[in-house]
């Protein structure tokens, strides 16, 4: 440095000038540029460390004007029905006892009757679904923070439920329903004591057991002709709603062995039942027209008549029943008489085709006019036990151009068969069902086999 001093020192006026100027310069173009860079570094990246990640602000989002017209219309519907969900609901249970109504409901929490009126006439198809409530259901009543109703829900059954919620133009009514899934399984029951047991041990239920009744009522008496070591097979649907188990569903074949004959039925869309080659399950007629407890008189030549005490011939069944037991008709048909005598009290009598005439004795009630069409099934009365009659039971005959007829042993013409139209389509379903059926014994014997064998 000092060598540096003593070479300026030594040089010309006019030379220390120029490099003086030159040094001034230099320093002068080195420090300005320095001083910005630094300020930049410190306001900007002060904060930033080498190896660390930083996110970036990303660009503001368009403005609502440049959202497409479906857009904005999904976000309009939104926020229209998050107005009643979204407000802060206190729910309350309420359960429906005998004798309730909407109103007695809701007067228990504290609404009045111009509440009522507008809940029960709410906007919607649905609406009316409220007006008839059945004993033992359940409601939900949702109320704001003032106690105002503004939401009921009603379940109308497991797949279906009813809302009823408060807008701004009142109350509407909607229904939700619930998808059910179906799963087939099958069944097997061996009668050991009755049918109903051993249905429920085969893990059917009433409704199932009473439908497999109907589907062979017409070919088996389940009353008189069941015999111990019976048996029957059945292909039908579980139901499921989310997962849970909610009943079961349709038969879908089923086959019944009886006194060693065998019966087999297969349902088609139409919701009837066939025989494997189409012949309809259902008979022209019932061969009871009433739930019966027993017979208490067959039909026979020559019986001695209880009041009357003399001989003569019973031309009818009589069914020992309960007074109140709905009687059915037992076949399509017009009613020709509908009265009251001393000798046959309540009674009944169909004109049916084909020459046929079916008559119903002592009723405790008469449900049906002279003149009137009625179908298979219908009820017609009522069991009881006036005219000569010393017990209630249904007395009934079936007549034939005029003969009468045994009802329990008379042939009872077919219903009709599949249409042809549909019958390769039914073949098609017949035979997976038949399938099915086989298969359901075979892996049963297979299992009965190895159980056997087990030590």
């Amino acid at each position: 440095m000092k060598n540096i001093k003593n070479f300026y020192l030594s040089l010309p006026k006019q030379h220390k000038l120029i490099l003086s100027a030159a040094s001034f310069l230099l320093l002068f173009t080195l420090l300005l540029p320095a001083e910005k860079a630094t300020a930049s570094r410190q306001t900007e990246h002060s904060s930033l460390k080498v190896g660390e990640r930083y996110q970036l602000a990303l660009p503001p989002e368009a403005p609502e004007e440049a959202l497409s017209a479906h857009q904005q219309s999904l976000e309009v519907e939104t926020k229209s029905a998050a107005q009643h969900i979204t407000a802060d609901i206190n729910w309350h249970s309420a359960k429906v006892k005998s004798g309730d109504s909407l109103a007695k409901i809701l007067k228990r929490f504290g609404h009045n009757a111009q509440v009522t009126h507008k809940v029960s006439h709410a906007k919607g198809e649905f609406g009316k679904l409220l007006r008839k409530l059945n004993v033992g259901d359940q409601l939900q009543l949702g109320e704001n923070e003032n106690g105002e109703l503004i939401a009921l829900e009603y379940p109308l059954s497991k797949t279906e439920t009813l809302f009823i919620t408060k807008t701004d133009q009142g109350f509407e009514a909607s229904k939700e329903t619930k998808s059910v899934d179906t799963i087939e399984f099958t069944a097997h029951g061996v009668i050991k004591s009755n049918f109903w047991t051993a249905g429920v041990n085969a893990g059917l239920d009433d409704a199932q057991i009473i439908n497999l009744a109907n589907i062979f009522g017409w070919d088996i008496d389940f009353a008189l002709d069941i015999r111990e070591s019976d048996s029957f097979h059945v292909v039908y649907e579980k139901r499921y709603v989310e997962g849970e188990y909610i009943g079961t569903g349709k038969i879908l074949a089923a086959e019944f062995i009886n006194q060693g004959d065998t019966f087999q039925a297969i349902r088609y869309k139409d919701g009837r039942y066939y025989t494997p080659d189409g012949k309809s399950m259902r008979k022209a007629f019932l061969r009871a027209p009433v739930s019966f407890k027993y017979i208490s008189s067959n039909f026979k030549p020559r019986r001695f008549h209880p009041i009357q005490k003399r001989w003569k011939a019973h031309r009818g069944t009589d069914y020992r029943a309960n007074t109140g037991t709905p009687v059915v008709a037992s076949g399509d048909g017009k009613v020709t008489h509908s009265t009251y005598n001393k000798y046959n009290g309540n009674y009944v009598f169909i004109q049916h085709g084909n020459g046929i005439v079916t008559k119903y004795l002592h009723f405790s009630k008469r449900a049906v006019k002279k003149g009137q069409r009625v179908k298979q099934g219908q009820v017609i009365g009522y069991v009881g036990s006036t005219g000569m009659s010393q017990a209630p039971h249904l007395h009934y005959e079936f007549l034939l151009n005029g003969i009468h007829r045994n009802p329990r042993t008379v042939k009872l013409p077919d219903a009709q068969p599949i249409a042809k139209k549909h019958a390769n389509e039914f073949a098609l379903i017949a035979k997976q069902r038949l399938a099915e059926l086989t298969d359901s014994k075979l892996a049963l014997n297979s299992t009965s086999s190895q159980s056997n064998r087990a030590p």
